[in-house]
């Protein structure tokens, strides 16, 4: 057993598809590794969610009725060219199904990354919780991630703009640990979540509100954001492009 659980075995392992021997020697490496425990317990609680948001897909009536249909029509001696227009039928009606439960799939998935990250919002506002290192220099708040992410976020300060650096800290969103900036705007507390787009989901909507929150997710220069604060909408798209437009800069001059 290696370090770290491969998903893959993981997701073997959750669906009862690993071998014996296998399986033991994975749930020996979880009881002994914290980190893949919680990648683990990330999993359990995707699947829950998608059990229970995704809708079970079942076939209309005139759907199996033509599958169906089709399936009978190969089993006749005489019907060569019928049978091979069947077949593609049957395959053209399997394709639609499979990719309206893929959609639903990506739906659901994005909406529970779109709930991990309003919940770790939350309990940032929590006493204590909000940042691991408090500083208002982004030259003390991007060194201080070095060696605790395989990762290296960019920091901006946008203080003369009225959106002041106030530190930074971890948190640990979809089975993987994520850079977190934190600003401020008055009375109010804006979270920045990133990590790199090509390292775990991104999935979910560009803009959204929930609990008196707002949320706003893109993807740009190799990197997945996802903004979230109680702030004003108008205050929080000008926040977001003063963000957007610092990265861009920071792409070019590079």
């Amino acid at each position: 057993m290696t370090h770290p659980v491969l998903e893959e075995q993981l997701d073997a392992y959750l669906d009862g598809e690993l071998a014996a021997v296998d399986a033991r020697e994975l749930e020996a490496h979880l009881a002994q590794c914290a980190d893949c425990a919680r990648f683990r317990d990330g999993r359990v609680a995707l699947r829950a969610a998608i059990e229970t948001r995704v809708p079970a897909l079942r076939a209309p009536g005139a759907l199996r009725d033509r599958v169906r249909a089709a399936l009978r029509a190969t089993a006749e001696p005489r019907a060569s060219r019928p049978t091979w227009r069947a077949l593609a039928l049957a395959a053209s009606l399997a394709a639609v199904a499979l990719g309206s439960w893929r959609l639903a799939l990506w739906r659901a998935a994005g909406d529970t990354l779109t709930d991990e990250v309003l919940t770790s919002h939350v309990r940032s506002l929590m006493p204590g919780h909000l940042t691991d290192v408090l500083s208002s220099d982004q030259h003390t708040v991007k060194p201080w991630f070095n060696g605790r992410l395989d990762f290296s976020p960019p920091v901006y300060d946008f203080a003369g703009r009225g959106y002041p650096l106030l530190g930074g800290r971890l948190d640990y969103l979809n089975g993987r640990t994520v850079a977190v900036l934190v600003y401020g705007r008055r009375q109010h507390v804006i979270n920045v979540f990133l990590w790199p787009a090509a390292r775990g989901a991104t999935a979910g909507p560009a803009a959204a509100t929930r609990q008196g929150y707002h949320l706003r997710h893109w993807t740009a220069t190799g990197y997945a954001y996802w903004v979230v604060s109680d702030l004003g909408v108008p205050e929080l798209t000008d926040f977001t492009g003063l963000l957007a437009r610092a990265d861009t800069a920071a792409a070019q001059s590079k």
